[in-house]
């Protein structure tokens, strides 16, 4: 099932962590490049020391304790969410019941 798993996440190239349980690690924003057999190929980025490092590593599907991918962002400062008043006249929603009942 990791496998189908893992090849699902290739095919459509998400951006993933993922937990190396023999080296006690997590790797983050990577992203699976090819699978061949029990080996993984991943590519991700890590930020050392004011450089920029690519990184390429191929491990064994038994060395994955675990696999997360991220849903959704929501930013941390302020932010003025839209709400359906500020949605253009087009686009809004009407209550159908509201709309037809006598005043």
């Amino acid at each position: 099932m990791l496998h189908r798993k893992i090849y699902q996440l290739c095919c459509d190239s998400r951006e993933v962590s993922i937990f190396l349980r023999d080296q006690q690690r997590w790797i983050e924003k990577a992203r699976i490049t090819d699978i061949e057999g029990d080996l993984v190929t991943l590519r991700y980025e890590t930020d050392e020391e004011d450089e920029l490092c690519s990184w390429e590593e191929m491990i064994r599907i038994e060395s994955i304790g675990a696999i997360s991918q991220k849903l959704a962002s929501v930013p941390k400062c302020d932010f003025d969410f839209p709400i359906a008043e500020d949605c253009p006249e087009a686009e809004q929603i009407h209550n159908p019941t509201s709309e037809s009942s006598p005043e």
